[in-house]
């Protein structure tokens, strides 16, 4: 089997384009391909594969095993992939997700012919504590500016679909120094979340800058989350934090979200790299 290694700011994924290859048990080969030491290593698998709605169709895989049904950084790669691949000559295309279709502006290098960074439309983000799911509750049937206690410290929080569910925590101290390694657990399987919960901890630079760190569900820490950096915009949107406009700064480098309020899909641009091809 023919494989892609690609990345999005450090989240990087397996990538293999189903207009060629067979893939049988998709969930089995995640978790062999995603581990570092005795694999290829990867936060997870992608899959390319056609659609009857879109474009093209992703299908992803986190490191353990388990389905999502959405990434901002694999979705970017994904446009890259099927562009500088030849599989498409269209730099607007639209990609079908478990999460639904999400439409991409490709920004094509002229010299090279090949993406060097996409727009995607990520849809409107959820507040309904119900269809995120979360038990938090401000009274108003959302999880904004709630309270939560997790491995006996109280935080403030706020919840918020993109397809995926997150819990965003606005953090006083440095969240370059937090041990994830210690506490990511007791986010993802809080009994607040029954489809466990991926948990972004920021802290606010200024009004129009924000340091990310994220304990993605089924895979851990990450260098990276796309959709994670939209929840947090939205989220510091919400609570009066940041103007509509933002950089999210991660581990693996930045994104521009833009959110301008209720009514209106969150705007991601970043860029995506493929690292190299294998056969496995």
């Amino acid at each position: 089997m023919k494989f892609t290694k690609m990345h999005g700011i450090g989240n990087d994924y397996v990538y293999v384009n189903l207009f060629e290859e067979e893939v049988t048990d998709a969930p089995e080969l995640a978790k062999r391909v995603s581990v570092r030491h005795f694999g290829v290593g990867s936060d997870g698998l992608i899959l390319i594969a056609p659609s009857e709605k879109a474009d093209f169709r992703m299908i992803m895989y986190n490191a353990d095993g388990s389905e999502g049904a959405m990434c901002g950084n694999g979705i970017r790669c994904v446009g890259k992939y099927v562009y500088d691949h030849k599989l498409t000559g269209k730099t607007d295309i639209a990609i079908e997700t478990r999460a639904g279709i999400r439409e991409l502006k490709l920004n094509v290098d002229a010299d090279t012919d090949m993406v060097e960074t996409v727009r995607v439309n990520m849809g409107e983000p959820v507040f309904e504590s119900e269809k995120i799911p979360t038990t938090l509750n401000n009274g108003e049937g959302r999880a904004v500016d709630c309270e939560i206690t997790v491995a006996g410290e109280k935080h403030n929080v706020t919840c918020v679909s993109m397809g995926n569910p997150h819990c965003v925590v606005f953090m006083d101290t440095d969240v370059k120094k937090l041990e994830l390694v210690d506490i990511g657990e007791f986010w993802e399987r809080h009994k607040a979340f029954p489809d466990r919960i991926n948990t972004e901890f920021v802290n606010v630079i200024d009004r129009k800058t924000l340091s990310m760190r994220v304990w993605e569900r089924g895979s851990g820490e990450t260098l990276a989350c796309g959709t994670g950096a939209c929840a947090t915009a939205v989220a510091a949107v919400l609570n009066k934090l940041t103007d509509n406009e933002v950089m999210v700064k991660l581990i693996g480098g930045d994104l521009t979200i833009r959110w301008d309020g209720e009514g209106n899909p969150v705007y991601m641009t970043g860029p995506a790299t493929e690292v190299f091809r294998g056969e496995i």
